[in-house]
């Protein structure tokens, strides 16, 4: 199965971050992204329906082939967390390799965690930290307005709207003086430049993409499912709704324009 793709699936865009920081750390392997683009979002549906979605997701890069699947949504791998068990490949979502990361990181114990409503309500990352290192003080905020403000490009650090909504999202956390905020969602990254101005310097960001990255790709190298070719690999994405829309936007996630190699399914 070496030479298989990995499948990498989220609700809509912010799994393409997760999918330029795997290209990044294996640049050999081939990708194929499905992003649920029809049914976005999935922070505010219910438990359930997250739960259906994910597994309909799931199916669909498998009969791909996919040798291995990554959850790239923050969502999914917080309320969906028994698909692990039901899949016949290497399966991760975002919270564990990114929680693991966040206790390495603090220096004073303190640890934010930001994600979308359906995400801190499930308190996944409260938990898998805790987990770790019971002594650790851990605080979170939903922030389901910089979904939004991502999707409809308001990125750049100096915008006065964005700089509005990092504030009044972020001062709580501010005031608690963690040292490490997890970007408990894919689309968070984006507007990290923002995000780190407000905080300060001395905040370290946990980028829940590069995290699952780097766990994927040791994953693949302890069971010897890299790709053997060292030619470049090839990223192919599938979503539920308009490909020309998907194209337009996904230039803000990968930080290059995606003109081919997009395709519409459905599911």
């Amino acid at each position: 199965m070496s030479d298989s793709a990995i499948g990498i699936f989220d609700s809509g865009l912010g799994g393409l971050t997760a999918v330029k920081e795997l290209v990044k750390v294996l640049p050999n392997e081939n990708i194929v992204y499905f992003g649920d683009t029809a049914r976005v979002p999935y922070g505010s549906r219910s438990k359930r329906t997250i739960v259906r979605y994910a597994e309909q997701d799931a199916t669909f890069l498998l009969s791909k082939g996919v040798k291995m699947i990554i959850a790239a949504c923050g969502t999914v791998s917080s309320v969906a967390t028994d698909l692990k068990n039901t899949l016949p490949v290497p399966f991760t979502g975002v919270v564990e390799p990114t929680a693991q990361a966040a206790v390495n990181a603090t220096r004073n114990g303190t640890i934010g965690v930001i994600g979308t409503s359906a995400t801190v309500n499930s308190c996944s990352y409260q938990k898998a930290i805790l987990a770790k290192n019971k002594h650790l003080k851990v605080f979170q905020q939903d922030c389901p307005l910089f979904v939004s403000l991502v999707e409809n490009s308001f990125i750049a650090e100096e915008d006065p709207i964005v700089q509005l909504v990092v504030e009044r999202y972020l001062r709580v956390l501010k005031d608690q003086r963690i040292d490490t905020l997890i970007l408990g969602c894919t689309h968070f990254p984006i507007i990290a430049k923002a995000i780190r101005n407000y905080l300060g310097s001395e905040v370290t960001l946990i980028d829940s993409g590069r995290e699952t990255a780097l766990y994927a790709a040791e994953v693949l190298r302890q069971q010897n499912l890299l790709r053997k070719d060292s030619s470049p690999g090839r990223c192919i994405y599938y979503v539920s709704d308009t490909v020309d829309d998907f194209k337009r936007t996904a230039q803000i996630f990968l930080g290059q324009s995606v003109m081919k190699d997009v395709y519409h399914t459905t599911l």
